[in-house]
């Protein structure tokens, strides 16, 4: 539409002027599109997270997975253009005289644009980590306290807006996103996090629970996917699109399709699930040592190394349909690592050196 042709090439102008005086904050702004990728939810944040506080945690991993759901249907719904392959095909550039855009290593996404799912990922989880740390001080009473509450909400809160400012203009610098769809996905982000706010029932869910819950977020989205393909609609649109406009072909990476982030998030909640629901975890995060506080940085520091060396593990991308259930499993490991297996080592060998000080 005209108002859309608009919108977009008023967010080329902003790309380019972005691309151009923002030139020696190049290398910083790659670093924050890496800071707001939503796979860092579950390789940083959570077993850092989970550690300290399992509730916290717990609700991390629920808010990241229902978020980049709700990302993925929106997307599918929105058909959003990314702005290095929009410029390319738009005709309303005279004498076929499309801008230039500059190319990075991250920006050949292959899925929709809009909303961005960087930035609804970043704010989403930010917001959880935000509104956790300030619940600790919203209970201090006296005078000083309470100004101390204040100056710390209004520290957090100008934090959190920073980061999100700063990973939206990182995702518009690289040209994979427009203007709006960064701004669309951080206020989205936020309302689903505020949603669970609300949402207590997810931390006593059982195993069965998890389990409906994937297989209704999967045959949803399936479903909506082949109604659509059967009423001639292809919402995988956007796959061709980046192939053949992004600059370098080795860019293209199939962990960036649209069913890729699904597959990798329902594994994350099935692992969470199972690791939750598990004796491992009941023996040690539910033990004595679980007060501990050299036990939780234990924890955190076995959960990171480990799931450090779970990047190392590459999955073979020949075969989609193999390279789908090899994502699921790897991606269910990480939450098993971080709330069962980690734990239950570190709570066997704390055990046993108490018993040999004995």
């Amino acid at each position: 539409s005209p108002k859309m042709d608009l919108l977009h090439s008023n967010g080329v102008l902003i790309i380019q002027r972005l691309q151009r005086d923002y030139r020696a904050y190049q290398d910083f702004l790659n670093f924050m599109s890496h800071v707001g990728d939503p796979r860092n939810i579950f390789s940083i944040y959570f077993p850092l997270w989970f550690q300290l506080n399992q509730v916290v945690g717990t609700k991390m991993i629920w808010v990241a997975v229902i978020g980049d759901w709700f990302n993925l249907i929106f997307k599918w719904i929105l058909f959003g253009h990314r702005p290095y392959w929009w410029v390319q095909e738009t005709m309303i550039y005279p004498n076929q005289s499309s801008p230039c855009l500059e190319q990075f290593p991250i920006t050949c996404e292959t899925g929709p644009g809009s909303p961005s799912g960087h930035a609804m990922g970043s704010s989403c989880v930010w917001y959880v980590m935000v509104t956790a740390a300030l619940s600790y001080t919203v209970r201090w009473k006296d005078k000083s306290a309470v100004t101390l509450h204040r100056l710390t909400w209004s520290f957090l809160w100008s934090v959190f807006w920073i980061i999100q400012i700063i990973v939206c203009i990182s995702r518009v610098f690289i040209a994979t996103h427009f203007p709006h769809q960064v701004i669309l996905g951080v206020f989205a982000g936020i309302l689903v996090a505020e949603a669970f706010e609300h949402t207590p029932a997810i931390q006593t869910a059982s195993l069965r629970m998890y389990i409906k819950t994937n297989l209704f977020l999967f045959i949803f989205a399936l479903g909506f996917y082949l109604v659509l393909k059967f009423l001639d609609i292809d919402l995988l649109w956007s796959v061709p699109k980046a192939k053949k406009w992004c600059a370098n072909p080795d860019w293209i990476n199939i962990d960036t399709t649209p069913f890729a982030g699904l597959v990798r998030n329902l594994g994350a909640l099935f692992g969470l699930g199972l690791g939750i629901n598990s004796e491992m975890f009941i023996t040690s995060c539910k033990g004595k040592n679980s007060c501990k506080i050299s036990f939780r940085v234990l924890c955190i520091a076995a959960s990171l190394a480990m799931l450090q060396l779970y990047n190392f593990i590459k999955i073979p991308t020949h075969t989609e349909y193999l390279f789908y259930i090899l994502s699921f499993c790897k991606s269910a490991a990480m939450p098993l690592t971080v709330v069962a297996l980690v734990p239950y080592c570190v709570h066997s060998l704390m055990r046993t050196t108490e018993k040999k000080l004995n």
